[in-house]
């Protein structure tokens, strides 16, 4: 069987946990680089990590790499690509990707240009003037980086974090990927209680269901690659028979809060659809008043950040509320994610750990407190 290098974009400051995740699959030459993980393999592999990665975005097949610094040089270096190795003669190619500190910095430009030379490509191959694309999708992806262009096969389809239990959100979601990955720092594995005061669309503790129950996240969704020609439908089929029979099996204390109630509402359907909705207890209950539900264990928050100023008012005064009531918690563990720099003062403590986290293009950081 053919082996493919293949990249993982992630969310920047998420390439150790993504890269870890990979090493326990038992991935071959797995490797961190800013915002993405690279590991070799084959087909079986590929549908593996699409399948359990937990804070990788998607799971790119690479095609090739070389320098481009002028449009006859991407279409050349696209030309020279065995395509037609992957992408059959009905094949639908679609092209998108991304420009950075690049002389081709048109990303339009760049699309038309690497679509014309795939066409060329496979239509000098398969015989024909005009080729039909009637068939599976092979999503071309590209990026131009300081000269160097590289040209992916997208093997996902929607994101990695779309696991498919959250087609609703509140007004602030956190992305699927972010939340396991929070989750995951706390080093939680369902042992613990666990707590999200403010839960929100439910992300935090269903991403904590799903790291409890060692629970495949793309377990219910399917992916592009499945319908290609050439990838054996066995390999889906085998990577989830194996997911499952890693999955555990017990009682897990993790509780979820909110005080709005329609925001409890979307998170108890969200924990439905995800198939844990047994796993959580939510109850409708003020982040800075509620009572523990133990002496001891892991709370995890996404507080409001106030990206305005009326909004960061309000945010700060909770974060003195939410201070107030759980500083003297000392038996809980505590984690909170915040564009507020002033978060530990108006908190009223210091972390004992921070770590820079992206929630989308916002700049955060991970407050630990032990």
């Amino acid at each position: 069987m053919n082996t493919f290098t293949f990249s993982v974009p992630c969310l920047f400051g998420l390439e150790g946990l993504a890269a870890r995740e990979l090493r326990r699959m038992e991935l071959d030459n797995v490797r961190a680089e800013n915002g993405r993980v690279l590991f070799d393999g084959d087909f079986s592999a590929m549908a593996r990590a699409n399948l359990n990665l937990r804070t990788g975005e998607r799971v790119l097949l690479r095609l090739g790499s070389f320098r481009a610094e002028s449009f006859e040089e991407l279409f050349q270096g696209v030309l020279a690509l065995p395509l037609e190795d992957l992408i059959p003669r009905t094949g639908a190619f679609p092209v998108k990707g991304h420009c950075l500190d690049s002389r081709l910095h048109s990303v339009p430009d760049c699309q038309k240009i690497i679509k014309k030379a795939a066409a060329r490509r496979l239509g000098r191959v398969y015989g024909c003037e005009r080729l039909p694309e009637t068939g599976e999708t092979y999503q071309i992806q590209f990026s131009v980086m300081k000269d160097m262009a590289e040209v992916f096969l997208d093997t996902t389809g929607a994101g990695l974090h779309k696991r498919g239990y959250r087609a609703v959100g509140n007004d602030a979601p956190l992305r699927e990927t972010l939340a396991a990955a929070m989750v995951q720092l706390t080093r939680y594995r369902g042992r613990e209680v666990f707590l999200d005061p403010m839960c929100g669309s439910g992300t935090i503790p269903i991403e904590a269901a799903l790291i409890a129950k060692n629970r495949a996240p793309g377990l219910y969704r399917s992916f592009a690659a499945q319908n290609w020609a050439g990838v054996d439908p066995a390999l889906w089929q085998n990577a989830r028979t194996e997911a499952l029979d890693r999955e555990f099996s017990g009682k897990y204390q993790i509780f979820a809060s909110d005080l709005d109630p329609k925001s409890l509402s979307i998170a108890r359907s969200n924990a439905k659809k995800a198939h844990v909705e047994g796993l959580i207890q939510f109850s409708r209950q003020d982040a800075a008043a509620l009572t523990p539900p133990a002496a001891a264990g892991v709370l995890v928050c996404n507080p409001p950040y106030g990206e305005r100023m009326l909004e960061q008012r309000q945010a700060r005064e909770l974060y003195r509320r939410m201070g107030a009531h759980w500083n003297g918690e000392t038996g809980w563990k505590q984690y909170y994610i915040s564009s507020d720099d002033a978060f530990e003062e108006f908190l009223g403590r210091r972390a004992g750990k921070k770590r820079k986290l992206y929630n989308g293009m916002i700049r955060c950081n991970y407050y630990m407190y032990f």
